[in-house]
């Protein structure tokens, strides 16, 4: 079962029940917020990414999404991630958070390519709304690129925030110079279990120049699913993780640099077995060395 998704892992592990009893459980912890450390603010600590789950428009679609969305905000979820170049991921996410009303009681980040403001245009317009909470420019790979035109926007009040993306570790040369000269709000990277390099290289400086640090992709492409299939989690594990999504996510949160994670899902039951991992406790330094031995063992 090497293609295992998230989605049949949790159907063959009885998955809707799992994040039912792990909501449950964590419903009375208090809720983990982080600050923004360029302004202080604070936001939940795990959010939602759009990227090849709102993609496609269509009613199945946008009922999906709106589900989603409504158990974010009913376990106090609050960050959703998008982007331009995310097939109709705007626009499906527009549509119903318009529809619910529910704009004001979400932080909304999405990206774009360049510094074209038809393309910022375009994704507010998609959005349904006049600003966004963090404009990010998407998958950085010039060590000399500038955000002036980004800051440019923040003073006209098209964003609140900005900052700069990447995914590719080639590009991680690139993210390290612009946040070094830019100094951006945010960093978003690719970092999981599984993969730690951003742990070496981009929390560090990050945190050196005050960025908050979104971590995209945090179980790993499914790899971190498909590595489990079959096993329960630890009982050593327990006492913060209900579920292998929260042992997953807790590990990242773990890590006081990283500002909030944003995996992805259309299934408003991941959500809030995902969303569980924003309460309770987080686990100590040496529970976050036996869960890096415990995958690199599988």
């Amino acid at each position: 079962m090497t293609h295992l998704t998230r989605r049949e892992f949790a159907a063959l592990a009885a998955g809707t029940l799992i994040a039912g009893r792990a909501a449950a459980q964590s419903a009375d912890a208090p809720l983990i917020t982080r600050p923004i450390a360029s302004s202080g603010e604070r936001i939940p600590v795990v959010g939602l990414g759009t990227a090849a789950v709102f993609n496609y428009n269509g009613e199945d679609a946008l009922a999906a999404a709106t589900k989603v969305i409504h158990a974010m905000v009913a376990a106090d979820g609050k960050l959703i991630d998008t982007a331009s170049t995310y097939g109709d991921a705007e626009a499906v996410l527009g549509e119903a958070m318009s529809a619910a009303g529910l704009r004001d009681k979400l932080f909304i980040a999405t990206k774009v390519e360049e510094s074209d403001e038809a393309e910022l245009r375009r994704s507010l317009t998609r959005l349904k709304t006049s600003k966004v909470d963090l404009l990010q420019l998407h998958n950085v790979s010039d060590p000399n690129q500038s955000l002036a035109q980004f800051r440019a926007w923040k003073a006209q009040g098209l964003c609140r925030y900005v900052g700069i993306t990447s995914t590719y570790h080639g590009s991680f040369p690139a993210v390290e110079a612009v946040l070094g000269h830019e100094k951006p709000d945010f960093v978003q990277i690719d970092y999981s279990l599984d993969d730690r390099e951003a742990e070496r290289r981009i929390l560090p400086l990050a945190a050196e120049v005050k960025a908050g640090v979104l971590t995209a992709l945090p179980f790993g492409r499914a790899r971190l699913f498909r590595a489990v299939h079959g096993k329960p989690v630890p009982d050593w594990a327990r006492g913060f993780a209900q579920s292998w999504a929260q042992f997953f996510l807790k590990f990242l949160l773990a890590d006081p640099r990283v500002t909030a994670v944003i995996p992805g899902t259309n299934d408003a039951a991941h959500m809030t077995d995902n969303l569980g991992a924003q309460r309770g406790t987080l686990p100590d330094p040496d529970q976050r060395k036996r869960m890096v031995a415990f995958i690199e063992g599988l």
